[in-house]
């Protein structure tokens, strides 16, 4: 199946504080159509600085255009307290015609 133009961005947060500050920055700079914010934390395990780690985050969806994911990187990036945050992009290989159009009007700069 063709790639379209249209992504989803994971990112998680320390806290559900950090999680709603970035969301709100994000959609006032029309760099997504929405941000998810799963206000109950996931459990994330993982590996730093060779040690197995566990703790709770926050996961943000973001869902954006893939000529905006550069500019919301830039600014997860700068927004974000940890050192190495999460920011994972997907394609979006198919949606409602509908909300893929609504997506893209949501995000054009005008």
């Amino acid at each position: 199946m063709k790639e379209s133009q249209f992504r989803v961005v994971l990112v998680t947060c320390g806290t559900l504080e950090e999680s709603r500050k970035i969301a709100r920055a994000i959609m006032e700079m029309h760099l997504a159509a929405c941000v998810n914010v799963l206000t109950h934390a996931v459990e994330s395990f993982y590996k730093w600085e060779g040690k197995l780690e566990n703790g709770s985050e926050y996961l943000l969806i973001m869902k954006t255009t893939e000529d905006r994911v550069e500019a919301l990187k830039k600014e997860v990036l700068e927004m974000h307290s940890y050192d190495t945050p999460e920011f994972v992009v997907l394609p979006i290989v198919s949606g409602a015609e509908a909300y893929l159009e609504w997506l893209a009007a949501s995000v054009r700069l005008t």
